[in-house]
C-alpha cells in the first residue's frame, strides 16, 4: 500500500484536511523535511489556495519539489489544486513532480482535459472528490450533479490510466466511505488511491486490508499528532 503524507497548502502553510485537527505551525518545507526523515518516501501536496481560485502556493510546491529532487533516494511527489493548462503541468514537471491531479477541469472543460491529456498523460491522475457519492469540485465548495462513479468513468474514457477518491467527510467522526472507493476501483479496473477522510490509526489498518486499492493520501498533520502512522511509510517509492 502506498502512502502520502499529504500537505495541504493555503497562504504559504500547511493546513487540516476538512475535519482534520488545526493548522500546522511549521513551515511546510520543515514539514515535509520531518516526515521524509521520518521514512516517507512519498509526499502529496494540495495547493488550496489554486483548487479555490484564491491565489496559488506555486512557488512554494516549487521548492518542496526542489528538495526532493536532490535527495539520496527517489520521493515520488503528487501535486494537485488548480492544475488546468498546459502551462501550469509543465512548471511542476519542470520542478519534478511524479503525477498531476486534474480535477475540476474533468467536468468544467472536458476541451482542456483532452490537452492535458496529450501532453501528459503518464504524470494524470484524475480526481474524483466526491461526498456520499456526488462529486463536489472547485475545493469541494461547488456540487456537480454528477455521481463519482459516473466522472471515473468519464476519466477511464478521457485515457486517465490512475484514479484519485478523495472522500470528503460528512462531519467528524464519520467513517470512510471505503466502498464507493471499492466501486470505483471494480467498475474503472484502474489503480486508485484514496484520500480525505482517513483520519486515525484504525482507518490506515482498515484500508491496507482492501485489496482494489492502490495506495492512500493521510493528512500530513496526524503524523505529527499520532508519530505511530509513520511505520505505515516504510515502502520504497515505486
Amino acid at each position: 500500500m502506498k502512502i502520502y503524507p499529504t500537505l495541504n497548502l493555503q497562504n504559504g502553510r500547511v493546513v487540516a484536511t476538512a475535519g482534520c485537527g488545526e493548522s500546522c505551525p511549521h513551515a511546510p518545507l520543515d514539514l515535509a523535511i520531518q516526515l521524509l526523515e521520518g521514512g516517507a518516501t512519498r509526499l502529496a501536496l494540495v495547493d488550496v489556495d489554486a483548487a479555490t481560485g484564491k491565489g496559488n502556493n506555486r512557488d512554494l510546491i516549487a521548492q518542496i519539489l526542489q528538495y526532493c529532487r536532490v535527495q539520496d533516494r527517489k520521493i515520488c511527489v503528487q501535486v494537485a489544486g488548480g492544475i488546468r493548462s498546459s502551462d501550469q503541468a509543465q512548471f511542476f514537471i519542470d520542478h519534478g513532480a511524479t503525477w498531476l491531479v486534474a480535477g475540476t477541469i474533468l467536468h468544467k472543460s472536458p476541451m482542456a482535459s483532452e490537452q492535458l491529456m496529450a501532453r501528459f498523460q503518464p504524470f494524470l491522475i484524475a480526481a474524483i472528490d466526491a461526498r456520499g457519492g456526488q462529486v463536489r469540485r472547485s475545493g469541494w465548495v461547488d456540487t456537480a450533479c454528477l455521481s463519482a462513479l459516473d466522472l471515473a468513468l468519464r476519466a477511464k474514457a478521457y485515457g486517465f490510466k490512475r484514479l484519485l477518491f478523495v472522500d470528503i467527510p460528512e462531519e467528524e467522526g464519520t467513517e470512510p466511505d471505503f466502498q464507493t472507493a471499492q466501486d470505483l476501483a471494480a467498475a474503472t479496473g484502474l489503480p486508485l488511491i484514496m484520500g480525505g477522510s482517513l483520519r486515525n490509526h484504525g482507518h490506515l489498518e482498515a484500508i491496507l486490508s482492501l485489496s482494489e486499492l492502490n495506495g492512500a493520501l493521510v493528512d500530513a498533520l496526524l503524523f505529527q499528532e499520532n508519530p505511530r502512522l509513520l511505520a505505515f511509510l516504510q515502502a520504497a517509492c515505486a
